[in-house]
């Protein structure tokens, strides 16, 4: 492997006599001698074999060699840079990665609304986000594989910090045969149609997301697919209120009187898998999570 010619500490004074205006004005901002600056570049300039600097007057100015190689010397500079503050966070305990399970009931927008705030604190932490239903976000929880999760019951064992509601509407086409209906008043006039159902993403699944008493049914990943078939005038489903807040509002889709209320809600929970592991950068999201619901943080 050859050595390379030149050091980072070189491209820095290279930087800063550009930056700063001149071989003076950057020897003072680095608290050094303006005859060592002149050293180093003129070194690094025989050892490139290239002029990267022409000093005009008292002023320095780049070459149109030294102005590629600069712009290309400020990404190496800024890596290492980033690289030594990843050392230092790591240090530290700060975690380079997180990850979040999402049960697909809890609205996305809320999450990101915490995320975006976590971003310029966040010191680089690079976040994954698992979109999971039911016994696939428990499994998740229970083989630690996420850092927080939210889900609608927690796994047993674990300590769960409830969030909000997640309200569900029974929706179909505006076409579709139960939309004539001015109220449903049993199951068995929803079991002679077909169901959309969310399928449960766990390995061991044992449930999917919907009332499940129809004949005919078709099983799903999301609620966007569900949406699509919907808008084909094919079936009903239940859906979060946010998913079709939308379609709703512009007669996309319509909402089915159901005897006995319209609505069905889910309590969504805040899941720490395992609180003696959870470093600041965790704590840090959790409690930017919290507020999104103007909740406290007890870490």
């Amino acid at each position: 492997m050859s050595r390379a010619k030149s050091t980072l500490e070189q491209w820095r004074i290279v930087q800063a006599v550009v930056d700063f205006g001149g071989y003076a004005q950057a020897a003072e901002k680095l608290n050094k001698s303006q005859s060592s600056l002149n050293h180093a570049v003129a070194k690094l300039q025989h050892q490139l074999g290239i002029n990267l600097l022409e000093v005009k007057g008292r002023k320095a100015y780049l070459t149109e060699q030294g102005e590629v190689l600069l712009r290309r010397s400020r990404h190496l500079t800024q890596s290492v840079e980033e690289l030594e503050q990843l050392a230092n966070n790591l240090g530290q305990g700060w975690e380079p990665n997180l990850t979040i399970a999402r049960e697909i009931i809890y609205p996305m927008d809320t999450l990101v609304a915490a995320l975006n705030e976590f971003l310029p604190l966040s010191r680089g932490t690079r976040v994954t986000i698992i979109d999971s239903v039911i016994t696939g976000t428990h499994e998740l929880v229970l083989n630690n594989e996420v850092d927080i999760a939210i889900c609608a019951t927690p796994p047993k064992g674990h300590i769960a910090e409830p969030l909000c509601e997640s309200n569900f509407e029974l929706v179909c086409h505006p076409d579709h045969p139960l939309a004539q209906l001015e109220r449903i008043d049993d199951d068995k006039q929803l079991a002679q149609h077909l169901q959309i159902v969310i399928k449960d993403t766990g390995i061991n699944a044992i449930n999917d997301i919907g009332w499940l008493k129809a004949e005919q049914r078709w099983t799903v990943s999301n609620f966007h697919e569900a949406k699509s078939i919907l808008a084909r005038n094919i079936g009903f489903c239940w859906i979060p209120n946010f998913v079709v807040q939308q379609e709703l509002q512009n007669k996309q889709l319509i909402r089915l009187h159901l005897r006995g209320g319209n609505n069905r809600k889910a309590i969504l929970n805040l899941v720490v898998p395992n609180r003696d592991q959870q470093g600041p950068a965790c704590k840090l999201l959790e409690s930017l999570m919290l507020k999104q619901h103007n909740l406290p943080f007890n870490g």
